[in-house]
C-alpha cells in the first residue's frame, strides 16, 4: 500500500515571531493554548500558513513554540510551552504514542474497539483529531498548525502494526475559518470497504467512515449510551435524532420493549436498521421514522402519544457566538416538547454538543423548559463525553459535550 500525500513534507529551520501586548503573557502562566489575533502586538517572518512561531513577552522573553493560522481570529496554537522543543516526527510521535497508551489503559479493548486516540487540545495536540475504529483511522486536520505538519502525522499512523486503512475528514466548519480547503478522503488502504464493523461495550456496529456524521459514529457518547440500557427495561422509548441507531441498539439490549427511533436522514435510519439486525435485535422492536424531529414532535403531542423514557441528542445548533441565542431558544423547544411527552415518571435524556452552549446555560434552559411544560424535573445524573475525549483542564473549552438524566414527574 502507497501513502496518498498531498504535498511533500515540510521542515521548519526559520521560526516566525509572535510578540504579546503588555500583560498578555498572562495567556502562556495559565497553559491556555490559543492566543488571539487581539493579544498581539507584532508579527515578524511569516511566511506561510500553520508556520512555526516562537512566542515571546513585549520584554523579548521567548515563552511558547506554536503554530501562526493567518485566517483565524485563533492566530496562534501552542505546541508546547517550552520554546526550545523540536516540532518535528519525533515530537508528534511521542505525543501520538502517550495519547493511545492513554486509551489503552480507558478502554477494555476485549469489548470496545473504537475510541478517540488524540482529542485536539486536550492531548497537545491543537487541530488535531484521531479517531480509532478496528484496525482503521479517521484523521481530522482542523486548524493550519496540523495541516502543516499533516505528512508526518499520516506516517506516523500508517507506521502502526494493526493500521488496514486511513480516512480523512477535514471536512469541519471549523477549516473555512482556518481558510484550509474541505478535504475528504481515502489516505491509505487498497480495499478499504464502505462501512467499517467494530464492537463498542460487546455489541456490534457499523460506521460509515467517509461519509458519516462527525468521523462515522458518536463515540464520544458511548458512556451515556450504557448508562441509557440500565435505565430501558420493560420502556417504551422514544429516540430523538437517532441517527444510526446506537442508543436505540442499547436500549434493546437492556430489554426496552419498543424503541422509536426518528432521523432526518433516509442513510442513517438503513444503517440503523443494519446495526439492529447485527446485533439480533427484532424489527418487530423498533421503528424508524424519517422526518423533521420538531414536526414529528409536534405531532405526536397533538395526538397525546406517551412515552416512559426520551433521548435527545440533537446535532450542535450554536457554531458561533451569534447563533447562541437562537440555538438556546431550540433547545428549549425540543425539550419542552419532550417532557408533555413523557408519561409520569418519565426519564428524559437530553444533550448538548454545542461549544458554545455553556453547562450553566444549559442548565438553565432545562429549567425554563421544566416551568413552562408545568413538570416537575430532577437532575438524576450530570453527563459528559466519554473518558476518550478528555476535558483539559487550563483549557475549558474541551469539555463540550452536556448532558442530563431526568426524572420528569
Amino acid at each position: 500500500m502507497e501513502l496518498n500525500t498531498i504535498f511533500p513534507g515540510k521542515w521548519v529551520n526559520n521560526y516566525g515571531i509572535i510578540t504579546l501586548k503588555k500583560g498578555k503573557e498572562s495567556i502562556i502562566k495559565s497553559k491556555h493554548p490559543w492566543i488571539f489575533s487581539g493579544a498581539i502586538d507584532r508579527i515578524e517572518n511569516i511566511s506561510e500558513n500553520g508556520q512555526l512561531v516562537l512566542v515571546k513577552s513585549h520584554l523579548n522573553e521567548t515563552l511558547a513554540i506554536g503554530s501562526f493560522s493567518k485566517s483565524s481570529q485563533i492566530s496562534v496554537r501552542i505546541w508546547s510551552f517550552n520554546p526550545s522543543t523540536q516540532i518535528n516526527k519525533k515530537f508528534f510521535k511521542e505525543r501520538f504514542d502517550y495519547a493511545f497508551n492513554l486509551r489503552k489503559n480507558l478502554i477494555d479493548l476485549t469489548k470496545t474497539n473504537a475510541f478517540r486516540i488524540v482529542n485536539s487540545e486536550s492531548d497537545f495536540l491543537p487541530g488535531l483529531i484521531v479517531d480509532y475504529y478496528s484496525g482503521y483511522y479517521v484523521i481530522q486536520f482542523l486548524s493550519a498548525g496540523s495541516e502543516f505538519f499533516r505528512n508526518q502525522i499520516v506516517e506516523i499512523i500508517s507506521e502502526q502494526e494493526d493500521c488496514l486503512g486511513i480516512f480523512e475528514r477535514s471536512d469541519t466548519e471549523s477549516r473555512k475559518k482556518e481558510n484550509l480547503p474541505i478535504k475528504k478522503e481515502k489516505l491509505l488502504g487498497e480495499l478499504v470497504p464502505e462501512k467499517v464493523q467494530f464492537k463498542e461495550n460487546g455489541m456490534n456496529f457499523y460506521a460509515d467512515l467517509l461519509n458519516g456524521h462527525k468521523t462515522g459514529f458518536y463515540i464520544d457518547q458511548r458512556e451515556n449510551r450504557q448508562l441509557l440500557k440500565k435505565f430501558s427495561k420493560g420502556k417504551k422509548i422514544l429516540n430523538c435524532f437517532s441517527y444510526t441507531g446506537g442508543f436505540s441498539v442499547y436500549a434493546l439490549k437492556g430489554f426496552a420493549n419498543f424503541v422509536t427511533n426518528i432521523d432526518s436522514s433516509a442513510n442513517a435510519l438503513k444503517l440503523s436498521e443494519e446495526n439492529h439486525s447485527l446485533n439480533d435485535i427484532s424489527p418487530n422492536k423498533f421503528r424508524n421514522i424519517e422526518g423533521d424531529v420538531f414536526q414529528v414532535l409536534r405531532n405526536f403531542r397533538d395526538e397525546n402519544r406517551k412515552f416512559d423514557l426520551i433521548v435527545l441528542d440533537p446535532p450542535k445548533f450554536a457554531d458561533s457566538v451569534s447563533n447562541v441565542n437562537k440555538a438556546a431558544r431550540a433547545y428549549k423547544d425540543i425539550n419542552l416538547l419532550a417532557m408533555k411527552l413523557l408519561d409520569e415518571n418519565g426519564i428524559l435524556f437530553t444533550f448538548s454538543c454545542s461549544g458554545h452552549i455553556s453547562r450553566e446555560l444549559f442548565h438553565k434552559i432545562i429549567n425554563d423548559a421544566a416551568l413552562d411544560s408545568n413538570r416537575e424535573v430532577r437532575y438524576l445524573s450530570i453527563l459528559s463525553q466519554s473518558k476518550d475525549h478528555p476535558v483539559l483542564s487550563s483549557f475549558p473549552e474541551s469539555l463540550y459535550l452536556k448532558g442530563l438524566i431526568c426524572s420528569v414527574n
